[in-house]
């Protein structure tokens, strides 16, 4: 295809990350260009397979929840359960239910629950949306080369494969380009941290037959604690394609002894089994996050900026928060109702995020199924029931963080965010594990049902929203600032409907991302407070400033 040969935002990367921010920014109208190496999605090798009910939350708001549950071949409601085994054919030791924020029922503090979908039928959807969004251009086969940056804008070096090079203009960049980063390169970035010692080998292949052999109810994931190869095991489809995971192997021994390994996970009585390996994968768990999320007009995205250990599903959902957070902030600045100081949040606020993140999943890392394994488990018998007795207290105690995090899904806060001030009202303790409800300014906005079956989600504004808490409370003060200032703002009563974690809040003001930027206790506002909330929430302080000295008698 040729070029544009400018776009107000140059998007490096067409994975689950890069995708995000082209639908943030062009369902805003921003005419955004996605350079993306791959021409065709691989669905050899499936990557992330978590989504977070936060990020169905946010494919809600685009219209593309359903559209990912359509196309997931596992509903959620085949299962919801981790299981910990000595083999796929063999006994169960213990398992964790209601893993992940799966449920096929609907919850009050979500209003989509999680699903289990490998990343590159996730990829396909987002690309369908994109390609669907008139301002967005999705350009396969090209990647970023090289930037170089001015006061007024990025010139950006594009390459194709074929290796024709193109300049494009643009007034920003993101870099969504993945660990191997040209973005995070080209602004002179590097990653800090470490780096496990212990290499890991994953594997994708079909066993026709194996799922109706399997004896032990369903589970999305299966622990194989066997002391040789220990490893997890968990399908892709209701049919005969399967992912594994061997712990402790390295490349060259994965890739000569991939059938030897898979028979081991597979457990006695499988030997008759016909095995297929699909694709291969080595990989060691890296712990690493970048001194700065940008420079000047150009911002680090997803795994071009953090990098953590896959155990709990976190990375790429972590992604696609970062994407939204700076998708929505460029819009705003781009359509000029937000101060160009307002990216400097971005780091502010996802940093702290994907810290915690690679804290949680580095904890998470500490106990595997090498750690836990032991020839005895397997043993038929009071020897053998003893063991499964005394490992899956163990891993009760070691692993439940691991598939129950909703409070750091749900929970985390802006609190550091310099558009984000806080109140006399503290918030709840974190709790990687519960997720508590809670209206401070910085955290996800509460979620509840309406009388109608609606989410309240479902109510919010595209772009800012004021929501009344209090019949008593009176809009108008920021109704007409926002009017003055050209701030979209949309107004919301749900007075009648009761809100988790309120703490007598009158009126909220919540931000396209669903997080709250402002509470108010008081139902009624003076106008100059209406003004200067808007201000420190849009970061409007200068814009503010020189319009009124422009309107000066």
């Amino acid at each position: 295809m040729n070029l544009p040969r400018s776009a107000a935002v140059v998007v490096a990367g067409g994975g689950p990350a890069g995708l995000a921010a082209a639908i943030e920014l062009g369902t805003r109208g921003i005419e955004v260009l996605v350079l993306e190496p791959r021409t065709e999605v691989s669905f050899d090798r499936p990557r992330a397979k978590t989504t977070s009910a936060r990020t169905m939350e946010h494919l809600r708001r685009w219209g593309l929840a359903d559209r990912v549950r359509q196309v997931a071949p596992l509903p959620v409601a085949w299962s919801q359960d981790a299981a910990f085994v000595t083999s796929l054919l063999g006994e169960e030791v213990t398992r964790f239910t209601d893993c992940f924020g799966l449920s096929p029922a609907r919850q009050d503090s979500v209003a989509e629950s999680g699903q289990q979908i490998a990343q590159p039928l996730l990829e396909s959807v987002l690309r369908e949306a994109v390609e669907q969004t008139a301002p967005a251009c999705l350009a396969t086969g090209w990647s970023l080369a090289g930037l170089r940056e001015s006061p007024d804008g990025v010139l950006v070096e594009a390459r194709h494969l074929d290796g024709t090079h193109r300049q494009v203009r643009a007034q920003y960049v993101l870099g969504c380009d993945g660990s191997r980063s040209q973005t995070r390169d080209a602004i002179g970035e590097r990653y800090t941290g470490s780096t496990d010692a212990r290499t890991n080998f994953n594997l994708v292949f079909r066993a026709p037959g194996l799922r109706e052999r399997i004896r032990l109810r369903s589970a999305i994931h299966y622990w194989v604690l066997d002391a040789e190869v220990p490893g997890l095991v968990g399908p892709l489809d209701l049919g005969s394609t399967w992912w594994g995971m061997v712990m402790g192997v390295d490349a060259e021994t994965g890739e000569r002894d991939a059938q030897r390994l898979l028979r081991h996970l597979i457990g006695p009585g499988g030997e008759d089994i016909d095995l297929d390996v699909v694709a291969t994968d080595p990989w060691t768990a890296r712990m690493l996050i970048a001194p700065s999320y940008g420079r000047g007009r150009v911002y680090l995205v997803g795994d071009a900026v953090h990098l953590n250990p896959p155990f709990g599903g976190h990375g790429f959902n972590t992604a696609i928060g970062d994407a939204i957070n700076i998708g929505w902030k460029l819009a705003a600045v781009l359509q000029g109702w937000a101060g160009p100081e307002i990216l400097r949040s971005y780091e502010a606020e996802r940093r702290p995020v994907a810290q915690q993140t690679i804290d949680e999943a580095t904890t998470n890392m500490r106990t595997l199924s090498k750690d836990l394994a032991h020839p005895s488990l397997a043993a038929i018998g009071p020897a053998g029931e003893a063991a499964r007795r005394a490992a899956a207290r163990e891993i009760q105690a070691t692993k439940d963080s691991e598939f129950h995090s909703l409070g750091l899904v749900l929970g985390y806060r802006y609190d550091a965010s310099p558009v984000v001030p806080g109140d006399a009202v503290p918030a709840p303790a974190f709790d990687p594990r519960r997720y508590v409800p809670s209206a401070r300014p910085g955290g996800r906005l509460p979620h509840a049902w309406l009388p109608d079956g609606r989410s309240l989600y479902d109510l919010l504004s595209k772009e800012m929203t004021l929501l009344l808490l209090d019949r008593r409370a009176d809009p108008a003060p920021f109704v007409v600032e926002a009017r003055k200032s050209g701030v979209p703002l949309g107004v919301v009563d749900i007075s009648a409907v009761p809100l988790p974690g309120r703490d007598d809040a009158a009126m909220l003001l919540v931000r396209p991302d669903q997080h709250i930027a402002w509470r108010g206790l008081d139902p009624v506002v003076d106008p100059e407070d209406a003004a200067a909330t808007l201000e420190v929430a849009l970061a409007r302080q200068a814009q503010t400033r020189r319009h009124r000295a422009s309107h000066k008698p």
